[in-house]
């Protein structure tokens, strides 16, 4: 390592700063502030020469991270970048939104603040798209071979970069108007801006990878019709069925998915008009579900003008550190306060929603009662009930599988127990035809999308060639470290 030493002169965890809440919530540019290469370069001389690195064990992709940190602290930005890439095509997005179990892994965090991993690696990218070392790689040679990708998020894009790369003929369907998937329409600018994406898109097209927008497989295009086009194809249409929460007054105006306001959001900030948008200016909102889905909505009502927005979960608030039972290097399951936490709205434990109440067909407040838990199950405490005023209510309460009825019923494709595409060890459901991310592994996380989607593309290869250099990362069957992830 460039300083052995680095990790005991340096104990405190540094990162870029947040914008002042009062200037960032009047936009919807990201909530960081320019990052500082010194800060960056010292953070990354804490890594230590592990004589096992766990965060390789905790990243799917298996990022070569002592490697990169030790380039940035030496000031070889290049050469950092080249190792990143070897591992991970879409740093931009990971370094961005992925909740770093690699830092959960590190080995200084046994006793010391974890490395400041997600930090250096959105440094690196940034710094290389700004110094123009990303450019298009260009295949020697075209197989002849063509391959059809369905979906385009994280695992869709990057199976079609590492196959486009391998010389095959690679078309990226996606029905929206826009390509990205979550990354487009999930994802709000403020944690992540859409310029991100659309540069690593101008890449792919130079590579020679082929877009093809507003085309929904199985309705515009059967998928028997996409069979006998392609010599293989992938579906990675994600896990896109929104949990329902089936109480009385669910059918009141005003109570609609996250996922459906989130998507108008972002097209109204992309400068697109949007009929009957859901909009929470001028409203008390609640939102149920504590998790990511639920902070981005947070984050969202606040800069639409939120009267008040409360956050509810059924279950208790997370410990502040690790517990016994949540030990190095496992992925715990703690509080975390995110950006949007800091800006606005309370936040709400052992709240269960007992009904939606409302007037004249819109809904005007919830009914919730205290969380008791008997014999393991979470159920409202009788006597506690009382009504929460709202206005909006956004369910961000997960997904429970993918829309594969077209799929399922047109190519006679299984499905698991769980609703999910089911898949052999090597991605493939049916002769060449294959799966990768949410829609074969169920809602996870943009840093398993790309693992699986880098792993899918292999086995495609290896289907169309005999034989494949492509990595292959993980399998479907691998698991996080941690029953909390």
């Amino acid at each position: 390592m460039a300083d052995p030493r680095g990790f005991i002169k340096i104990t405190e965890r540094e990162t870029a700063p947040r914008r002042p809440v009062p200037v960032r919530i009047k936009d919807w540019k990201e909530v960081y502030a320019e990052r500082n290469g010194e800060v960056v370069a010292r953070q990354a001389s804490r890594c230590m020469d592990c004589g096992i690195p766990f965060c390789h064990q905790g990243c799917p992709l298996g990022n070569l991270i002592p490697e990169w940190n030790d380039l940035t602290h030496r000031g070889r930005p290049r050469e950092a970048i080249e190792r990143l890439h070897a591992t991970n095509n879409f740093p931009e997005f990971t370094g961005r939104i992925c909740p770093a179990p690699c830092e959960d892994s590190c080995v200084l965090g046994i006793n010391q603040p974890a490395v400041t991993i997600k930090e250096i690696e959105v440094s690196i990218i940034d710094e290389a798209f700004d110094k123009g070392y990303v450019t298009p790689q260009v295949p020697e040679r075209l197989t002849g071979k063509t391959v059809a990708v369905v979906g385009s998020g994280p695992a869709g894009l990057a199976a079609a970069q590492q196959l486009t790369r391998a010389g095959h003929t690679v078309a990226v369907f996606e029905r929206d108007d826009r390509i990205g998937g979550l990354l487009r329409y999930g994802i709000p600018d403020f944690k992540m801006e859409k310029r991100h994406l659309d540069r690593r898109l101008e890449q792919m097209e130079a590579e020679g990878t082929r877009f093809r927008t507003s085309v929904n497989i199985g309705v515009d295009i059967s998928w028997e019709e996409l069979k006998r086009r392609y010599d293989a194809i992938l579906v990675a249409t994600g896990a896109l069925n929104p949990r329902n929460l089936e109480v009385p007054g669910r059918e009141l105006g005003g109570v609609h998915y996250a996922m459906e306001y989130l998507t108008q959001a972002n097209k109204v900030v992309a400068g697109d008009e949007v009929d009957q948008q859901i909009v929470a200016e001028g409203k008390h909102v609640v939102i149920l579900g504590g998790g990511d889905t639920g902070a981005d909505c947070l984050g969202t009502a606040t800069r639409q003008g939120a009267l008040s927005v409360t956050t509810l979960a059924i279950g208790k608030q997370p410990p502040e550190a690790r517990t016994e039972q949540m030990p190095w290097p496992t992925v715990p399951n703690i509080f975390e306060v995110q950006s949007a936490h800091e800006e606005f709205g309370e936040r709400k434990y052992l709240h269960s929603t007992v009904e939606f109440v409302g007037e004249g067909g819109r809904v005007t407040g919830l009914k919730v009662a205290d969380t008791e838990f008997v014999d393991g199950k979470r159920l409202p405490k009788k006597g506690t009930e009382r009504i929460l005023p709202a206005d909006l209510v956004l369910l961000a309460l997960g997904f429970t599988g993918n829309e594969s009825d077209g799929i399922v019923s047109q190519l006679k494709i299984a499905t698991d127990e769980r609703g999910n595409l089911s898949r052999g060890d090597r991605y493939e459901m049916a002769p060449g035809i294959f799966t990768a991310g949410d829609a074969g592994r169920g809602a996870s996380l943009v840093v398993w999308a790309i693992a699986e989607g880098r792993s899918a593309a292999a086995a495609i290869d290896e289907y169309l060639e005999g034989e494949t250099e492509l990595p292959f990362p993980v399998k479907p069957t691998d698991q996080p470290i941690s029953v909390y992830s």
